[in-house]
């Protein structure tokens, strides 16, 4: 029973591909066909800025406890409108206990936080405020934004928007039309590039005075998006 139907479904395709010779239908690797390439890009500012804040009881002069340190750092960030309980978060929590034993030294806590801004204007004010507080181990994490996906699928639907449209500028110099696309290939799919602000050497630094004489200066780079695809399009008369 099965041979039989094998054997039907065989004959079957033979029947088809027959009647596609003869009524001079080809196959879509037999026709006539342009092959270009489209490719598109975008760059966006970024509104996601992570920042590494690091408090440690032995950095700050007066040797302030751990907990007034974090204490003030929530105070002072809840001022500018940061919503802490949702946008600062703890990644690590360390001490020099072990320290203490070997070396009969103090035993001092650090803590490792990372805190979610929305621009560079207020990456700025936040590293303004915590230096006051004598907290200057502050980093960029890293950058992104909040549509990246999105963004993304913007970008590829151009580069193929790209594509078709030279195929039609090609074709129309020798009187013919774009037909269907028969192939698509997304040639490389580029990692979005985000770079870290274009930092001064102010914006780090631990001096409380200067940062209340002009508030410290962040620039981002914009994040640069790029997509390349190649496509075959059949020609049309």
């Amino acid at each position: 029973m099965k041979k039989a139907l094998f054997l039907a479904a065989v004959a079957m395709a033979m029947f088809a591909t027959a009647a596609k010779a003869q009524s001079g239908e080809k196959n879509f690797i037999d026709q006539p066909y342009i092959e270009v390439t489209g490719r598109a890009e975008k760059e966006v500012i970024p509104d996601e800025i992570y920042l590494k804040i690091v408090i440690n009881e032995n950095d700050n002069k007066a040797k302030q406890p751990l907990e007034q340190l974090e204490s003030k750092m929530i105070a002072a960030l809840s001022k500018l409108g940061i919503n802490v309980s949702k946008d600062l978060a703890v990644k690590d929590l360390s001490s020099s206990f072990r320290q203490y034993w070997y070396k009969s030294s103090d035993i001092f806590a650090s803590k490792e936080y990372q805190l979610l801004v929305s621009s560079a204007a207020m990456a700025g004010k936040a590293l303004q405020e915590l230096e006051l507080l004598g907290i200057s181990n502050i980093s960029i994490a890293k950058v992104d934004h909040s549509e990246i996906e999105k963004l993304r699928r913007e970008v590829k639907i151009s580069a193929m928007k790209d594509a078709k449209s030279k195929a039609a500028d090609l074709l129309q110099a020798i009187d013919h039309k774009v037909g269907r696309a028969l192939w698509v290939q997304e040639v490389d799919r580029m990692p979005y590039r985000a770079s870290f602000p274009v930092a001064r050497a102010k914006m780090l630094s631990a001096n409380a005075e200067a940062a209340v004489a002009q508030q410290p200066e962040v620039e981002f780079e914009k994040i640069k998006l790029e997509y390349t695809v190649t496509a075959r399009f059949a020609i049309e008369p």
